[in-house]
């Protein structure tokens, strides 16, 4: 179905159909209504690259989220996947900008958040981690009217366009499983590395490992790890409290470091090994999975999650279509046996 066929149809001109299509200029209510009616019953959707040339502009997107290095370069996924997206986009007239901030720097955020309101995009897909911080600015976004999506994580109490992420409980929960079946049995405590216990579902995972533990009769240790302190959790944290828990059936860490608990452990040479779980296939705890020093490690297709942020954006806003108020991302699950060849 294209205009000059809804135009014959109508039994109008092509400029009436126009009028009609991007609600401008005067239409008798009667022709308006049969012209709705004919789109309607073919189900006809404008062209985008027609769209944007009948309003003569180009659309401009913005994806906020920390530096690409940081969380051991667990942001660079997630930028590869909005860059990928952004090219596919790109032809289409949607003009997408990137906007990285220091996770650890209040001044830095505030910098960017600055920056990313003065720009005014006509949409906006970000992560909402750091909810002290992040609130603040969601508002300022959804007072100012312009659409949002997230990727990576939730905050309950905001209702987005769209949510795309795991559910973190059920992947804490996973974690427990897989180091109970990994264990084989549990006589010794597990313990639960909660970095960046601020997030609403870091917290989660932990609440998750926590529920397994407690149905299946095992103890856990929890250590929190605030995000404010300034830096990410490093080597001699983890060691310290590795030096105050000699005897650990296993640790679940509730990010993607799972590698610098593996050089902890071995630092420390520790004579009983102990079951690691973590989140997220970055370079470096793929050469730990595969050489066995790290057991297990749910992945949360970050790139993916990036792509499908903005793309879910683009569909919502040039093509006025519905998208989902969630996207759940599949809980996977790597051991050294199965790690994707790269």
């Amino acid at each position: 179905m294209t205009v000059k066929e809804i135009a014959e149809l109508a039994n109008v001109s092509i400029g009436t159909v126009d009028r009609v299509i991007y609600n401008r200029g005067r239409v008798s209510a009667e022709t308006r209504a049969r012209i709705k009616a004919i789109i309607e019953k073919y189900r006809f959707t404008p062209n985008p690259i027609a769209r944007r040339l009948k309003r003569n502009r180009a659309y401009r997107f913005s994806a906020f989220l920390p530096r690409r290095d940081q969380d051991a370069w667990y942001w660079s996924q997630v930028l590869e996947g909005i860059q990928e997206g952004a090219k596919e986009i790109a032809p289409l007239g949607v003009k997408t900008e990137i906007i990285e901030f220091d996770r650890y720097s209040v001044k830095d955020f505030r910098r960017a958040a600055d920056t990313l309101l003065a720009e005014k995009p006509e949409g906006i897909i970000l992560s909402p981690i750091m909810p002290a911080r992040i609130k603040s600015l969601i508002t300022k976004i959804q007072d100012s009217g312009i659409p949002c999506i997230f990727f990576d994580a939730d905050l309950p109490e905001v209702k987005p366009l769209c949510a795309i992420g795991q559910d973190s409980f059920r992947g804490g929960y996973l974690a427990g499983r897989l180091m109970h079946l990994l264990a084989g049995r549990i006589t010794k405590p597990a313990a639960v590395l909660d970095t960046h216990g601020e997030d609403y579902h870091i917290t989660r995972r932990r609440d998750g490992f926590l529920r397994y533990a407690g149905e299946h009769g095992f103890s856990a240790v929890v250590r929190e790890y605030s995000d404010y302190k300034g830096h990410e959790i490093s080597v001699d944290e983890i060691a310290l409290f590795l030096a105050e828990h000699t005897d650990l059936t296993g640790i679940f860490i509730t990010n993607c470091m799972a590698h610098r608990v593996a050089e902890a452990a071995k630092r420390q040479k520790r004579r009983r090994p102990f079951i690691l779980v973590g989140y997220d296939l970055i370079p470096k705890n793929r050469e730990l999975l595969r050489n066995g020093e790290i057991s297990a490690i749910i992945s949360q297709r970050p790139e993916e999650q990036g792509r499908q942020a903005l793309l879910n954006l683009y569909r919502r806003i040039v093509l006025e279509q519905h998208i989902p108020s969630k996207i759940e991302i599949p809980l996977d699950v790597y051991i050294r046996e199965n790690i994707p060849v790269e």
